[in-house]
């Protein structure tokens, strides 16, 4: 079947959809702005789990307007790029944080851009951004980090031959997994939840449907879920994590349709959510609906498996040197699912950092809950390397 790019009347004015081909063997789809004057400055942005492109839809627009080209692809996986036909039993190397930086140099080269002044994610994207930051900085000259602290790639270790061998210090996951599942109530971490092979079909025949689903999925992680009232956890322990809402840290005997059906909003709310109108919410639901979601899920296996930190390990120790900085929602619990990762952000990660930005009223999808606040961060960034 051949794909078509979105309708326009689902778009705001000024963007487009179009796919762009033979992207490191993928075919992606792009929404655009600001593709009327050619040799503007290009910014490219990327989202997360479960976005797509029209995540930022109310950001492009703004982008355009200032005087940028904005870009905003399906990662490989989702919507209408190449990958959403996956199973669980395929290869998980292609959805790999190396392979769709990969995928971000090649689509950059095919629409005519050497430079990009901005790499932007939210969410898995955030880890997408700044893998380009990280490995091609000649190409992604600055980055913005949303929802998910980059915390750096560890140093491997140094000056062992000679020495006695040491358990690691640090728990791993199946040791973690273990932990939480001996609490009272037993939990299970979201992560190790989506690497499994039941998780797709769980949100896919959800029983209300998909949109039903990513209806109560999305409420719960913004800020319309007033119980969203983020602090920083006390260190990696499983009592730590428990601590976390149930959409992170998760009943042992629960998939994620029922975990989020729990908090559905009510009609009355529903209606009252400017930031995502049953029109828009829609659009993702007629995506998802299509594909399902494995897809995105194969992004989660790759690193719960280890095979991301392995890929990584090629990077150890190294830097973002290009300026950087991090945008979030205040009501974001995001921010502190990772212990210490903001602050080896801050401190360590990012040798350029310009700062950490919490915005008032936003939780996880602090793109689509206050666009023109992180338009406005985003240009107040850009300028200030002008």
């Amino acid at each position: 079947m051949t794909m078509e790019p979105l309708d326009q009347s689902v778009l705001p004015p000024g963007v487009r959809s179009r796919f762009v081909h033979h992207v490191n063997g993928a075919t992606v789809h792009i929404l655009e702005a600001g593709f009327e004057t050619p040799g503007r400055p290009c910014v490219v942005l990327f989202h997360g789990f479960p976005e797509l492109a029209y995540s930022w839809r109310r950001v492009l627009p703004a982008l355009a307007e200032a005087g940028y080209y904005a870009v905003a692809p399906d990662v490989r996986g989702y919507g209408r790029t190449s990958g959403t036909d996956a199973t669980y039993d395929d290869d998980i190397a292609p959805y790999s944080t190396l392979n769709k930086v990969r995928d971000a140099l090649w689509l950059v080269s095919a629409l005519g851009v050497s430079s990009v002044v901005a790499a932007i994610g939210h969410d898995a994207g955030a880890a997408v951004a700044a893998g380009c930051a990280l490995t091609r900085p000649d190409v992604f000259r600055s980055v913005v980090m949303m929802s998910a602290p980059f915390g750096g790639v560890d140093r491997l270790p140094f000056n062992t031959a000679t020495a006695e061998v040491v358990a690691p210090t640090t728990p791993t996951r199946a040791g973690l997994d273990a932990e939480l599942a001996r609490l009272n109530p037993p939990r299970k971490n979201y992560r190790s939840y989506y690497s499994t092979r039941e998780a797709n079909d769980n949100m896919w025949h959800a029983p209300g449907g998909v949109h039903a689903f990513l209806r109560a999925y999305y409420h719960h992680k913004s800020a319309d879920w007033k119980q969203n009232q983020p602090h920083p956890l006390q260190g990696a322990a499983a009592t730590e994590f428990a601590k976390l809402p149930r959409y992170y840290t998760m009943d042992l005997d629960k998939g994620m349709a029922e975990t989020v059906a729990a908090e559905m909003p009510s009609a009355a709310a529903i209606e009252a959510c400017a930031w995502l109108p049953d029109r828009e919410l829609a659009v993702f639901a007629a995506e998802y609906g299509r594909t399902g979601f494995q897809g995105g899920l194969q992004g989660y296996r790759v690193g719960t498996t280890g095979h991301g930190a392995a890929e990584l390990s090629l990077f150890a120790g190294r830097t973002i040197d290009v300026p950087a900085c991090f945008i979030s929602g205040a009501q974001d619990w995001g921010n502190y699912q990772t212990p210490g990762a903001l602050e080896r952000m801050r401190d360590h990660a990012c040798t350029d950092f310009r700062g950490i930005h919490f915005v008032e009223g936003a939780g996880h999808w602090v793109q689509q809950e206050q666009p023109e606040r992180v338009s406005a961060l985003i240009l107040d960034f850009l300028r200030g390397q002008a």
